[in-house]
């Protein structure tokens, strides 16, 4: 029999597999990959961000992310300028288009923005109210953790 932590664990593996399943069908249906999507999706509440602090949020791997980079500047919806003083770094800003885009995802019917609304309307207050906290107590221990263990980024 499984025990209550394992039940927790295989709790949150399901809602990631099953939300991923809608992610996963929204990137192909807009003709963006995965990483590309979570890259504007990683962006959009901050509108820009640099690239490095992006692949610390993502967790993708250097090269991933500057591929999938380079295919939403081609596609217009990101702007990329060097920091100023910082030749290195790459600032990210999210795009009109880019913005107009997002909107058009987040109205999708049966893309994930719209099915996750679909679920979440069916809790009630309370329930929101009690499953944020729990995130964020989760969360916020993980996260000391990986600090700990110098191991992770928020």
């Amino acid at each position: 029999m499984e025990s209550e932590n394992q039940q927790i664990m295989r709790s949150f593996w399901n809602v990631q597999k099953n939300m991923m399943r809608f992610v996963q069908k929204t990137a192909v249906e807009n003709g963006v990959s995965v990483p590309q999507y979570a890259i504007l999706m990683c962006i959009a509440p901050h509108k820009e961000m640099t690239q490095k602090r992006l692949g610390e949020q993502t967790f993708l791997p250097k090269s991933t992310l500057s591929q999938a980079v380079d295919g939403l500047v081609q596609a217009g919806w990101l702007v990329r300028k060097q920091v100023e003083g910082n030749r290195r770094e790459m600032q990210l800003t999210l795009s009109d288009k880019g913005e107009t885009f997002l909107k058009t995802i987040h109205r999708q019917e049966g893309g994930i923005h719209q099915v996750f609304q679909a679920a979440t309307e069916t809790l009630t207050e309370k329930q929101v109210e009690e499953l944020l906290k729990t995130h964020l107590q989760i969360t916020t221990y993980l996260e000391a953790q990986a600090a700990e263990q110098g191991g992770g980024t928020k």
